[in-house]
């Protein structure tokens, strides 16, 4: 069984040569950096193409295979704490309101409140993973949570129920934003989209696990059934600390601190080839020396993202642009109000409502497992164009279901169908690939900054689409609501086409050099590294 869902990663058995691979090694390069005592204190790098290398390579070992896995699964266990929080807190809200007895009002900030709060963990998880390194920023995201969501299990009002929601919207904002970063950076190439999905696996088996949740503690007395369904989130962040001992620290982290020799015995785990290990590490030494250099200021990062190059501009309006369009096509809401819309479709009762959203997590779970097996070998783009058309679709026909056939045996049903249709068209294509996409664009300096500020807009775009759900709900009907989503969907297939290009088989560092040249991005071309001085654009 194991093998089985090894192999669905992308990452392939050993075997004969039939079951080989090709891949275009990263160019090796040349660098020189040219230091001035001016006042502009620029920093220039050059690149040298070498001559083009096409080996073939055996595929990874049965070991190597499960340690990268692994550590991606551990790494991903902090996106089951923001998936349980999404699912539970769908049927937790219930009970909560009919307790400490809470206004409309206080619903729509206690469940969006997480996502806008979770953006200062974001926020601050970029600076943070640089100084304490990857790993260690999980094990901070891991503390805060369990502290918050121990102060709301616990809490006796409506005011100590938004300081647990508080810190552990802090913790998931940690959490979010440095798994994708350190499943990409620790990856090989081969499989590094596969691996980068995993959050957003866990994510939707974090949703599942809060429905069932919800269905099974519904039965207890109002007042600790919520209590015990928030409490139960607490263990995916047990587990993640004791995963912190097992798994390494990201080898790109490590060599930004001079630490070469432990990220050469990480990248060894990692890869099979020797001479492929040196490869990586020589080019992520190149990388690292310029990012370090252009390190004079403390707040060169920053002034860099700010006011930015038109190359890392193109990068910041296809990371955040794709994490928005994400969250404001309505996911998070279409999660979290799942009881909401179900209600407005004519099922009654708290039990028959939480069983109906059990079949929307499952959906989400099942169909993400689709997109781990695919993105590998169709690539990116394509399943970004098969989710946002799929999703347009299946929110006008959920809009026009609960607007003209509610109330009607048909219509409930037709209402659970795209529900069902919407997430899985989400989880197939731009829920896993939103993050794998804005991992993989930045730069090695601007990485873990840039991932962070994506983090933020789709935090906070979830927050004020949470917040705001009810109320617009209520002005123009939950109908006509998702007619809005529709709308807003479609304009993420035009962004797609537009501001996102294939990654699919590019190193960490080609990519980086694919947004030098603006032209590519529509057409997903190749490019020739020769054609461009550096990799960083110059100041």
């Amino acid at each position: 069984m194991l093998r089985k869902f090894l192999n669905l990663t992308g990452v392939q058995e050993n075997g004969n040569d039939s079951n080989m691979y090709e891949r275009i090694e990263t160019y090796a390069a040349e660098e020189e950096i040219m230091r001035t005592d001016n006042n502009n204190n620029k920093v220039q790098q050059k690149l040298a193409k070498d001559e083009d290398d096409i080996v073939n390579v055996k595929n990874i070992r049965d070991d190597t295979r499960k340690y990268v896995v692994a550590c991606a699964i551990f790494a991903s266990l902090n996106s089951v704490l923001l998936g349980y929080d999404v699912g539970v807190m769908s049927g937790a809200i219930i009970f909560i309101q009919q307790d400490l007895k809470i206004t409309e009002t206080q619903q729509e900030i206690l469940v969006g409140i997480l996502s806008i709060v979770s953006l200062l963990g974001s926020l601050a998880g970029g600076k943070t993973s640089d100084t304490i390194g990857r790993k260690w920023t999980m094990a901070l995201a891991c503390i805060v949570f369990q502290s918050g969501t121990a102060i709301m299990a616990l809490a006796p009002s409506y005011q100590i129920l938004m300081i647990g929601r508080l810190l552990a919207g802090i913790g998931i904002g940690f959490g979010i934003m440095i798994a994708p970063v350190y499943i990409a950076e620790i990856s090989p190439s081969i499989a590094r989209g596969s691996l980068t999905s995993f959050p957003e696996i866990f994510i939707n088996l974090g949703i599942l696990l809060g429905y069932i949740s919800n269905y099974v503690f519904s039965g207890l007395p109002v007042h600790s059934n919520w209590r015990i369904m928030l409490g139960v989130g607490i263990a995916p962040s047990v587990f993640l600390g004791f995963a912190l001992f097992i798994i390494p620290e990201s080898p790109r982290w490590l060599v930004m601190q001079n630490r070469i020799e432990e990220a050469r015995t990480v990248l060894l785990k990692t890869y099979d080839d020797t001479k492929e290990v040196d490869q990586r590490l020589a080019e992520i030494q190149i990388t690292a020396r310029i990012a370090n250099a252009e390190k004079y200021k403390e707040k060169a990062v920053w002034l860099e993202i700010l006011n930015p190059s038109p190359a890392i501009k193109r990068m910041l309006i296809t990371g955040c642009g794709i994490q928005c369009f994400q969250q404001i096509s309505g996911i998070d809401a279409t999660v979290y109000y799942s009881p909401t819309i179900f209600k407005d479709a004519g099922i009654e009762g708290n039990t028959e409502l939480l069983a109906a959203t059990v079949a929307v997590g499952f959906t989400k779970t099942m169909f993400i497992l689709v997109a781990i097996f695919l993105i590998d070998k169709l690539g990116r783009k394509p399943l970004l164009y098969i989710s946002t058309i799929g999703m347009t679709i299946s929110l006008f026909c959920l809009s026009f279901t609960l607007t003209f056939l509610g109330d009607q045996r048909f219509g409930i049903g037709l209402a659970i169908l795209f529900v069902c249709s919407n997430v899985a068209f989400f989880s197939v294509g731009i829920g896993p690939i939103c993050w794998v996409v804005s991992s993989e664009i930045f730069p090695l300096r601007l990485r873990a900054q840039a991932s962070g500020l994506g983090a933020v807009g789709s935090r906070v775009s979830s927050g004020v689409i949470c917040m705001s759900f009810l109320t617009l709900s209520r002005a123009i009907t939950v109908g006509g609501t998702f007619f809005v989503f529709s709308v807003i969907s479609a304009l993420s297939v035009v962004f797609v086409h537009t501001c996102v290009p294939e990654t699919k088989g590019k190193s960490l560092e080609q990519i980086e050099m694919l947004f030098q040249k603006g032209s590519e991005l529509q057409v997903g071309g190749e490019i020739e590294m020769g054609d461009a001085e550096c990799l960083v654009q110059r100041q």
